[in-house]
């Protein structure tokens, strides 16, 4: 299970007690923020793109879009998401629980800028039904992201 992935990721640091496994579905931004008693733009939603045949992911504020003039600008791509039925093969988790944290050899993160407002995020942890809560300083620690990125609208307007 791919939880448990997570949990073997933030075990090198002794913080998968870390992990919050909730009751109620944490899936979408808006049940995550339901679920955890929080704002949904501090669900730092996780979205899997392909580049060059590649599969890359973008962790976001839960209420950014991609912008797509940005992102072709950056990737030199048309922002192209992952197929549902690809994303546990290409990423190693799941739609809902998909997470920069124990994924797939060969998967380059980035955050985007849309998260440094908050002081904590909220990302998912592998499942449907999980999170953890990090400060940007941790994100950026337990995350093995290649840089932080400008690609979302909608967040600071």
């Amino acid at each position: 299970m791919a939880i448990e992935k997570v949990r073997e990721h933030f075990a090198q640091w002794h913080l998968q007690h870390k992990i919050q496994e909730l009751s109620e579905s944490s899936a979408t931004v808006e049940l995550a923020a339901q679920a955890l008693g929080c704002e949904p733009e501090r669900i730092a939603k996780t979205l899997s793109f392909l580049v060059n045949d590649g599969a890359i992911l973008i962790v976001a504020a839960g209420d950014a879009k991609i912008d797509n003039a940005k992102y072709k600008s950056l990737f030199g791509t048309k922002a192209k998401m992952v197929a549902k039925e690809e994303v546990l093969e290409r990423i190693g988790h799941d739609i809902g629980g998909v997470c920069p944290f124990g994924i797939n050899e060969g998967v380059a993160v980035y955050l985007d800028e849309s998260l440094k407002r908050f002081t904590t995020v909220f990302p998912a942890c592998g499942s449907s039904n999980s999170a953890i809560e990090l400060t940007i300083a941790e994100l950026e620690t337990y995350t093995p992201y290649k840089e932080w990125i400008d690609v979302c609208k909608g967040w600071n307007d």
